[in-house]
Formats: structure tokens, C-alpha cells, sequence
């Protein structure tokens, strides 16, 4: 059975508030682990290392709020949680990159052909 599983999660990490301070990031991680089980359905979880860091980017005492993951069963048994990333915004095709290089220069170019800057209108002093 070559079946592969893909989901995307946003995770709520509210509750890690709950622990002491010097324990929070250690909670967020597990918390992700008992999510990953309750929602696929598999023991074995295991957490990519850019996801954890992540979660530890701000320190121990204070772990994001919430988490948008990538999880994926695999045929070997086990759930991989990676950091989710679109990857519609990544696929850039080569005309819209042309354009935009076009427009840029065409804005460059525009300022130089206008002509010089005129003088300010004299008004009478009494």
C-alpha cells in the first residue's frame, strides 16, 4: 500500500502559558507530538529540525502562539511535522519576472526624460 498522507494544520500553542516559564518550548514541542497523534492517527512522530527551531527561535520562554505545520504519514509507520511553507509563492515564472524587471526600468527611466525642475512663481512684496 503506496499511500501517502498530507496534511496542513495551523496549531494553537496558547495553553504552553500554562507551564512555568523555563518549560515552555520543551511543552510546545510535546504539544505538537500529542496533536500530531490525535489527528493522524500514528504513534511514532517525528518533528523536522526546522520546525523545533522554530519553536525555540525566541528562546524557551516564549514559543509562538501558534504553528502552521505540514504533517505527512509515510509507508514506513511514522508522521514527519515539518514547518509548513506555500509553496505557490516560491513558483515564479520567468515572464512575470520579466515584467517586473521591465516596469522597474521603465520607472528608472521616466524621471531622467522630465525636464529640469522649474522655479518657484516670484510673488510682489509690498
Amino acid at each position: 500500500m503506496s499511500q501517502e498522507l498530507e496534511r496542513v494544520y495551523t496549531i494553537p500553542l496558547g495553553k504552553v502559558l500554562i507551564s512555568q516559564s523555563q518549560h515552555r518550548a520543551v511543552r510546545a514541542i510535546n504539544m505538537i507530538k500529542e496533536f500530531a497523534q490525535h489527528h493522524m492517527k500514528v504513534e511514532i512522530i517525528k518533528i523536522d529540525e526546522e520546525l523545533a527551531h522554530k519553536i525555540w527561535s525566541r528562546g524557551v520562554r516564549s514559543p509562538p502562539r501558534k504553528i502552521k505545520v505540514r504533517m505527512s504519514k509515510t509507508d514506513e509507520g511514522y508522521v514527519l511535522v515539518s514547518l509548513f511553507t506555500d509553496d505557490a509563492e516560491s513558483t515564479v515564472t520567468e515572464k512575470e519576472t520579466k515584467k517586473v524587471e521591465d516596469s522597474a526600468e521603465t520607472a528608472k527611466e521616466a524621471p531622467a526624460k522630465e525636464a529640469p525642475a522649474k522655479e518657484a512663481p516670484k510673488t510682489k512684496s509690498n
